[in-house]
């Protein structure tokens, strides 16, 4: 069976966000990994995949997960790193609101305690309800929380903005949240 793009896509998120020694290979430490190590440690653990596949996968990718050094050399995860990393990302004034999308079985926990990252280093968040709308459909009925951005940054809260137009932070304390009931 021939290795989709998708495929390969699902293979670079888990091995440059979570678990790259599965491969054998390591990230610096802004998430950076030789794509010509990547290649070969894929080949010896049993995955097939050429330079091609990799920036076919890294130019279609609909959330822009990944993104290719200058140089052509190295490739990383823009975010959503479980695996220790400094992205070493600016600060940046958000907009005024951003949106989070889950599903409606955490509702209840969010609203009360907020959000938090898990086992991620941050906790992502989007400009565009519709793509909020999309993470939260992934894990059941989705529901969309409305995030004022910008009164948690007048607090004190810092903001990053990813390669891919993700925006993150350490925590939303709920005070800062609100269900969106119009689009969810």
């Amino acid at each position: 069976m021939k290795t989709t793009t998708k495929d390969i896509s699902k293979f670079l998120s888990f091995i440059l966000r979570h678990q790259p020694e599965t491969i054998g290979i390591e990230l610096d430490e802004q998430g950076w990994t030789s794509i010509g190590k990547l290649i070969e440690q894929a080949r010896l653990h049993g995955k097939s995949i050429q330079l091609d596949d990799i920036e076919e996968a890294v130019k279609t990718s609909d959330k822009q997960r990944f993104a290719i050094s200058e140089d052509g050399l190295k490739i990383r995860a823009n975010q959503g790193h479980s695996v220790k990393v400094d992205l070493a990302l600016p600060e940046v004034a958000p907009p005024e609101i951003l949106f989070h999308g889950t599903a409606s079985c955490f509702i209840a926990s969010i609203l009360k305690e907020g959000l938090r990252p898990g086992s991620r280093h941050h906790v992502h968040l989007s400009a565009k309800q519709e793509t909020a709308k999309t993470v939260g459909t992934r894990h059941g009925v989705p529901v969309i929380l409305t995030v004022r951005a910008k009164d948690m940054h007048d607090a004190g809260h810092t903001f990053f903005l990813s390669a891919n137009g993700v925006w993150l932070c350490d925590t939303v304390p709920p005070q800062y949240l609100t269900k969106n009931t119009d689009h969810a």
